[in-house]
């Protein structure tokens, strides 16, 4: 069998980066260009074809609709491609999640699209970066992986989309999780072990890409905020809202009447929780009364994908949000 052909995008982050001392805490992310990368990577005898495009050399932090637009572009132009066997994206890990998220509910799920990061540096003691990379290589290059929409790779991991977050500052082994399903494979540079049948086979994209979607804020609930936070997070522009709430969604009865106020003029509120592992029910009586909507288990920056992508398709129905909420 010949070695699969793979496209890699770089976007740079931490896996690109470099600290200048192999002791060092600090660093400069997005350093390494791609062909930088991928001509080190060569060296460890890979059985695939990896041919790179940078499309940005950045913190994930400064990631955004204009990057996310041309990686949806240059992905969709190689599961086109007949000659692409799939899709590899670098990115930093502090929004590797929405990152993941918006292209497993923009693409369809025909091939492979693995995004893959590092939590240390290249050239510091314990970096994790080249070995993430050649697990992804694994994982990208592998028939199984079609079907299964996109995917991270973190930690000898693979984790869906719709289930990965980061959930640690520091430390390689267990920086990245999966909510409500942990991971869905278990990968090293020798071997690759699936859990379960892909389960979008064949399956389109969810949702249309648009770069101009409506602007949703995040209110992060803690305790003592007051109703007015709220009116200046919204200001004039917002379609919505998402609560990252305390608990199971909760916040102050004064900020639940005004965004309660809010909902019954047309903003989409949807209660999701600060809280890093749980469920979000939707409260049928309370929820109803306040036309609130449920996060579930998206937690609050992946909620704002999704209804962000909601409205920018003109849905504005709750039971048809609160749906796509439940089964994301």
């Amino acid at each position: 069998m010949s070695a699969p052909n793979l496209l890699v995008l770089a976007t740079g982050g931490t896996i690109a980066g470099i600290a200048g001392a192999a002791t060092r805490h600090d660093y400069r992310p997005g350093q390494i260009a791609i062909e930088d990368w991928l001509a080190d990577a060569a060296e460890f005898g890979l059985s695939a074809e990896l041919t790179g495009k940078q499309i940005a050399n950045i913190g994930s932090e400064d990631i955004g609709p204009a990057i996310w637009t041309r990686l949806h572009s240059e992905i969709t132009a190689a599961m086109a491609d007949d000659a692409v066997d799939g899709i590899i994206v670098t990115h930093g890990t502090d929004t590797a999640e929405e990152t993941a998220f918006l292209l497993d509910l923009t693409l369809p799920a025909t091939k492979p699209v693995v995004l893959v990061g590092a939590m240390r540096p290249a050239d510091v003691v314990g970096s994790d970066g080249m070995r993430n990379f050649v697990n992804a290589v694994r994982v990208a290059g592998d028939a199984g992986a079609s079907g299964r929409g996109v995917l991270v790779v973190m930690g000898d991991r693979v984790l869906a989309a719709r289930d990965v977050r980061k959930v640690r500052t520091r430390g390689t082994d267990d920086a990245f999780r999966g909510f409500p399903r942990g991971g869905i494979a278990l990968v090293t540079p020798s071997a690759l072990e699936w859990f379960g049948n892909p389960w979008r086979e064949g399956e389109g994209a969810r949702f249309g890409y648009r770069e101009d979607l409506p602007e949703v804020p995040i209110l992060y609930v803690a305790a003592g905020i007051g109703p007015d936070l709220v009116d200046r997070i919204l200001g004039d522009d917002a379609k919505g809202i998402i609560v990252a709430g305390a608990g199971e969604g909760n916040m102050p009865e004064n900020v639940r009447r005004r965004l309660a106020e809010h909902a019954q003029r047309g903003l989409v509120v949807v209660r999701a929780s600060r809280v890093d592992e749980g469920l979000v029910d939707r409260e049928e009586g309370e929820d109803d009364a306040n036309r609130f909507v449920a996060a579930r288990a998206l937690n609050p920056q992946k909620s704002r994908i999704l209804l962000k992508l909601l409205l920018g398709e003109g849905v504005s129905d709750l039971e048809e949000i609160q749906a796509a909420f439940d089964n994301p």
